[in-house]
């Protein structure tokens, strides 16, 4: 059974994570069990480029096969903002709530039609400090003019996947995974390493 590492420090995420990679034939394992790794800056200007770096250094410490990833929220009217900056879109130490909060105030006087959003994950596979690839997923959908729903984390309170009336906080979560931009780009991240030539187990 080959092993991997998820490279994020991020428990809501990794929670997520988890739940997405059960049943995938694979050994799961977090920074948790790597307590002296050093922290990766995302300084990037992409998705693609933040995945890569902690993908990278992550891989090159653990001496593993690491899988990390980089997601955000892209909205039409703010031209694709808050896109890398989604988690500290409020500021520094903000909260989800803080970011939500703002980001709806940006579009308070926004109608329905013109609310356009769509969630972006890209995610990077090193082994050992080689590069093996990205994928990418996917899920559009439009800003809630409130935030809903108390499951999920992040924006999920106020995105509206389309084909749905529902938030993302609002559906269950099993719902959400099988639609969501991570639950796709894991989807294609976990083909890719069954059939890559990448390390088993150590």
């Amino acid at each position: 059974m080959k092993q991997i590492i998820l490279g994020t420090k991020n428990k809501d995420k990794l929670r997520e994570l988890q739940k997405l990679l059960k049943g995938a034939s694979v050994r799961v394992r977090s920074l948790a069990d790597f307590p002296k790794r050093r922290d990766v800056v995302e300084d990037g200007k992409t998705f693609a480029a933040n995945a890569r770096k902690k993908a990278r250094l992550y891989s090159r410490h653990t001496k593993g096969l690491v899988l990390a990833d980089d997601s955000g929220l892209m909205v039409s009217q703010l031209k694709g903002k808050p896109g890398v900056y989604s988690a500290r879109f409020a500021g520094p130490g903000c909260t989800y709530h803080d970011n939500n909060r703002k980001l709806l105030r940006f579009l308070a006087r926004i109608p329905k039609a013109k609310r356009r959003a769509k969630f972006v994950c890209v995610m990077a596979l090193y082994d050992n400090g080689r590069f093996v690839n990205t994928v990418r997923g996917e899920c559009r959908g439009a800003i809630a003019f409130e935030e809903k729903g108390k499951n999920g984390f992040g924006y999920d309170p106020v995105f509206i996947p389309a084909g749905f009336s529902k938030t993302f906080a609002e559906l269950p979560p099993r719902v959400k995974n099988k639609i969501s931009h991570r639950g796709k780009a894991l989807k294609a991240a976990v083909r890719l390493f069954r059939t890559s030539a990448v390390s088993a187990s150590r």
